[in-house]
């Protein structure tokens, strides 16, 4: 791949593996400044090694859990003391609590769900709007799932219905100045995250990550 993100500064979140990994690679490879974060920090030094090894600028890692509150506050304060701004901003960020009826469902599994995969959003809008604001064209990239009216699936559906909500209310809010939000439906990959909803399922058949990566660079250059 070109260049064509030289002297960008991207955030992606759930950089670790899965989707999110690839397309911070695909970044990296691209020229972007890459920051990647995701709970542990082992896979992100090992998605430092892989940009580095195709030529991309090291790897900013970020290690941090989505569900402490103010963690999303300091790592805006400390971009915007290195750069002064964020040119793209991408969430791969997910919770897949166990399939199980609405009426089972653990507090602690849907605390966590909501807290990724919806409140992550909104927050991630507060604190990183204002650097998106200050670059001269920004891309904001949202991932959504639609599993809405499927037994079993209601923490990991309503989790991320309402997250879906946040990222839409937040790309009407920004339709007409400089920073372009969107939001994507990815197709199914052979991710952990949908291994642990599919098992048995036959992952050969499925798209790769890096695949779908490759789409959605694409996108974010015509955002």
């Amino acid at each position: 791949m070109s260049k064509r993100f030289t002297e960008k500064v991207a955030l992606v979140f759930g950089a670790s593996r899965g989707l999110g990994r690839a397309i911070a690679l695909e970044l990296g490879e691209a020229g972007a400044q890459v920051i990647a974060s995701a709970r542990t920090e082992g896979a992100l030094t090992e998605l430092d090694d892989a940009v580095q090894a195709a030529g991309g600028p090291p790897v900013v890692l970020a290690p941090l859990d989505l569900l402490d509150a103010g963690a999303l506050d300091r790592l805006g304060a400390v971009l915007f003391e290195r750069w002064g701004r964020l040119d793209i901003l991408v969430n791969c960020a997910a919770h897949a609590p166990p399939l199980t009826p609405v009426a089972h469902a653990a507090f602690k599994e849907v605390d966590r769900a909501f807290g990724v995969n919806a409140f992550a959003v909104q927050r991630m809008a507060r604190a990183f709007d204002p650097l998106l604001s200050a670059a001269p064209s920004a891309r904001a990239l949202f991932m959504t799932d639609d599993k809405t009216s499927r037994a079993y699936w209601g923490p990991y559906a309503a989790s991320k219905a309402a997250g879906a909500a946040f990222a839409a209310a937040y790309r009407a809010e920004k339709e007409s100045g400089s920073v372009k939000v969107e939001i994507y439906a990815p197709p199914a990959m052979p991710t952990a995250l949908r291994g642990r909803f599919y098992p048995g399922e036959d992952r050969t058949k499925l798209t790769k990550p890096r695949q779908v990566a490759a789409d959605v660079v694409g996108k974010l250059l015509a955002i």
